[in-house]
């Protein structure tokens, strides 16, 4: 297979792996042991760094395989709200009271296929890490960049798309995210 080629017998391995742990991780910590305290203790095991009362719902992984749980950072008193989808391809770090809303989604990676895809040379493949502020506050719906930086005490508005660092103090919304007011 072209895939196996091109990712070598050892990150194919790794990535069955991990597709088992993603797994895991899907059908029993998420529905079965459906308490939020299950799922913080999985991640850690996994070596994820989680904060002291800090509370994950129905958070959801992909690209496990890559730099996965252990690059995954979260402060004390965090909240991460139900459907939120982390890009685990390069480190995700939140400081402490950092809130995501509902459907947030965070991109650490943008790859548009195979080394020989068309678009390749147009928009090539990057991996960069995404960082929360203490005490910023991600609405309902909105889609983090990779490579973002959200500011201390920072307020993305609902349904925003950010593609550049929101400075602390600032109440930022649409698509994509522009100043709306200092706050």
């Amino acid at each position: 297979m072209k895939a196996i080629k091109q990712i070598g017998i050892k990150n194919t391995l790794r990535f069955i792996v991990y597709a088992f742990l993603g797994a895991i991780y899907d059908i029993i910590i998420l529905h079965l042991l459906f308490l939020p305290p299950f799922r913080k203790i999985f991640l850690q095991i996994l070596g994820a760094k989680i904060g002291k009362d800090t509370i994950l719902m129905g958070v959801k992984f992909f690209d496990w395989h890559h730099i996965g749980p252990k690059g995954l950072q979260i402060g004390k008193e965090c909240f991460i709200g139900d459907e939120t989808l982390f890009d685990l391809y390069d480190k995700i770090v939140m400081e402490d009271q950092v809130t995501l809303a509902q459907h947030v989604t965070v991109l650490t990676h943008r790859n548009v296929g195979y080394k020989n895809h068309p678009l390749q040379k147009a928009f090539p493949k990057i991996a960069k890490p995404v960082i929360f502020k203490t005490g910023c506050v991600i609405g309902a719906a909105v889609t983090i960049l990779p490579g973002v930086t959200i500011g201390k005490r920072a307020f993305v508005a609902t349904g925003s798309v950010v593609t550049k660092d929101v400075p602390a103090d600032t109440l930022v919304g649409g698509v994509p995210a522009k100043k709306i007011r200092k706050i």
